[in-house]
Order: C-alpha cells, then structure tokens, then sequence
C-alpha cells in the first residue's frame, strides 16, 4: 500500500501545516506521519468543505452521526458529501441524508446539484468518462513520479469539458507547486469562470496572484473568497498579511480579529493575536464591541 509523509501531503493538496493540525485537533483526521490514499481522499473533501460555511464542529458532529445512523466507516469516503448551508448531508443511495436529524429526501437534483467529495468542487456533473478520467488524474497526482501524467490527464478533460472546475482547480495546484505562477492564475481563472461561486478558486487565485507580487489583485480576490464563504478563516489571514504588505495595518486589523475568533488555537492564531495586539498600541485605535466580537471604530 502506498503511503504518503506529512509533507507529501501538504504539497499534494496545497495544505499549510497549521490547516492539517487544526483538522487533527478536531477530530476529523488521525494525526499520523504517514498517511494512506484513504486519507487523501478524506482530506481532499474536507480541503472542499473548507471552503464553505459548515464549521469544524458541524462536520464532525455530521460525519459521527452518519456512522451511527448509516454505520459506515468513513463518511467521508463512502458517501458524497453535500453543503447545505452551515449544514452538512450527505449522498447516498439514491437519497440526500442529514444525519443529525435523520431525514431522508430523494434526490432529484443529483444531477445538478454541487457534489463536495474526493474529487473536488464541480459545477455540472460530468460524463461518465470523464468522471473516470478525472478520478484516474487524482490518483496520478499522488504520486511525484506520474504527477506529468496527472497534468496531461487534467488537459484532456479540459479539452472535453472546459467548465470542468475541478480539473481547472488542480492543474492550477500542479503549476503552482512547480512555480509556474503565471499558467497557475489562468487556470485559477478559469475556475472561477466556470464556478463563480467557488470560494476555494477565488482563495488559491489570491495566493498566486500573492506569489507574482500583485497584491490589490491578490486582494481583490481573498475578498470574493471571503464574500462567498464569510468564516473562510485562511482567507482572513491571508487578507490581512496582504494589507500589511500594502501597509494598510488598520484594514488589516478586522482581518486579524475575525481569523482569531474562528480560529483561535495554534501558532497562527498566536500570531494573528499579535499582530492585532501590534496595530492596537500603535495607533491607539478605539475599539468597540459588536454581536460579540472586537472591530475597529471607524
């Protein structure tokens, strides 16, 4: 059986470290130091639900209830997860399941209706064949020696299926980690094209227009990111390290807050802390308090 290091999977699914360990502190992956295809696959559905407005604890209390309910193993790897909301269903034999409050409904918009699975966000259900060439991709990818192959993959369904976002999304990743920044943001591009409202395409458009040093782009992007998904807390950080670099610390300063109160564990979050605590002393700012949470006045 292949397994994968830590650090393969980072770079596989364009993961930073504090995401991964923020995941295994929740409970939703084992915390491990090699990792297996399975555990790919689980980590690519919650790298998707990331970018959404179901929270950590909503997605494990969903995926604990669906064991008991359906008793599956993985939930994750066995059934189709699907964003409702700040909820979590899931797909499975033919009907849409919450496992929270058991109940069933036939799904008649599987054929239309955005799947959040191993494979990724897409925006229309693609053909049999190309679902099968796209999953094929996904397992080349894994591998550094046929991640080539992954790549010529992803263009033939490219070819076939332009609007496929997906495959946009992950040829992108494979160009970003060869630090091909420039066919990177076109693809990212073309994701968001295809998907207008495919958050984690706006966010991983933010880091390579980051990488090419075109931050008000770069900006522009984090907030659609953040538009779509408002507790996308990566996008927070991200946001706000790119209006300190514009020297924009007060802009900064919400960006900081809203990632500490949806993420407040971990060395990010510490740093986070202290930026914010930084910008506070130095510019005296006066802070009020609003539906719980600290902004800036003004």
């Amino acid at each position: 059986m292949t397994r994968y290091s830590r650090k393969d999977v980072l770079r596989i699914l364009h993961l930073r470290a504090r995401q991964l360990t923020a995941w295994e502190q929740a409970g939703l992956i084992s915390a491990n130091e090699q990792y297996s295809f399975e555990d790919l696959a689980q980590l690519r559905t919650l790298r998707a639900l990331r970018a959404t407005r179901i929270t950590a604890k909503s997605i494990r209390e969903s995926v604990e209830a669906m064991r008991s309910a359906a008793g599956m193993g993985n939930p994750l790897i066995e059934a189709s997860a699907v964003g409702h909301g700040s909820r979590l269903s899931f797909r499975h034999n033919g009907t849409l399941v919450d496992p929270v409050t058991r109940q069933l409904a036939f799904d008649f918009e599987a054929g239309t209706e955005r799947h959040l699975s191993i494979v990724g966000t897409i925006a229309h259900s693609p053909e049999p064949d190309v679902q099968e060439m796209f999953q094929r991709a996904v397992r080349l990818e894994e591998v550094p020696a046929t991640v080539s192959k992954a790549a010529d993959l992803y263009r033939q369904i490219l070819a076939i299926r332009p609007e496929y976002a997906a495959a946009a999304i992950n040829l992108g990743t494979i160009h970003y980690n060869l630090r091909d920044f420039s066919l990177a943001e076109q693809l990212y591009r073309r994701a968001t094209e295809a998907d207008p409202e495919y958050a984690l395409a706006f966010f991983d458009l933010g880091n390579v227009l980051d990488e090419l040093k075109r931050l008000s782009d770069a900006i522009a992007a984090y907030q659609r990111a953040i538009a779509l998904v408002p507790q996308y807390a990566d996008a927070h950080y991200n946001l706000a390290l790119a209006y300190e670099r514009q020297g924009h610390r007060r802009r900064s300063l919400r960006h900081w807050l809203t990632y500490v109160r949806l993420d407040p564990v971990g060395p990010w979050a510490n740093h986070a802390k202290t930026q914010a605590k930084s910008i506070l002393s130095s510019e005296r700012l006066s802070i009020v308090s609003r539906a719980g949470r600290l902004v800036a006045a003004g």
